[in-house]
């Protein structure tokens, strides 16, 4: 579904864009759509995990048509690497009650399936009427646990991304595109 570009001047650290600042707003209007149907007339309770969803999310919001209430959860899964490494840790928590709230999960890219599970079944413990999940990216090359998100935004290859919100040593997020990360910037000493 994705297509790859040469990156212009300025993205000298993409080997290759994959998805498009142009792409990704059209499909982010489709899935709010998608969402806004989806969940009726109910309110959503959506709960982002940050800091990779951000931007995502921000957008996402906005093209969805219902009632809102936001919450923010912290998971640490892949610190300075290139791949998730072992068990996801929640470093925060949420902040609302989600009892008998329709929750929808919202993260930045789905591969091993390890975060989002983890997140899942915390969610589930504090008694939601439903909760799904959406995804901007979906890697499915790399699922470790069965899951899979109830919206996806893109799949993508087994390939190390960053921009739109998704990082590398918290760098990168500011781009407006999807790219892949030369190889030779994956493992600078200084960074970590």
């Amino acid at each position: 579904m994705t297509s790859i570009m040469n990156p212009p001047a300025g993205y000298q650290d993409l080997d290759k864009i994959i998805v498009s600042e142009s792409m990704i707003k059209r499909r982010v209007r489709k899935l709010g759509a998608e969402i806004t149907g989806a969940f009726g007339e109910e309110e959503i309770t959506v709960v982002a995990i940050i800091n990779g969803s951000l931007f995502f999310v921000a957008d996402l919001l906005r093209e969805i048509r219902r009632p809102i209430r936001l919450d923010c959860i912290r998971v640490s899964s892949y610190r300075n690497e290139t791949r998730s490494i072992g068990k996801p840790e929640i470093v925060h928590s949420l902040t609302i009650d989600i009892a008998n709230r329709h929750v929808l999960l919202i993260d930045d890219i789905l591969d091993t399936g390890k975060t989002l599970s983890v997140v899942v079944n915390l969610i589930k413990k504090l008694n939601p009427a439903s909760v799904r999940t959406c995804v901007l990216l979906d890697k499915k090359g790399r699922r470790e646990v069965d899951f899979e998100a109830d919206f996806v935004g893109f799949p993508i290859e087994d390939q190390f991304v960053v921009g739109y919100g998704l990082d590398f040593a918290e760098r990168y997020r500011n781009l407006p595109c999807i790219g892949l990360l030369k190889a030779h910037l994956q493992n600078p000493p200084e960074w970590r």
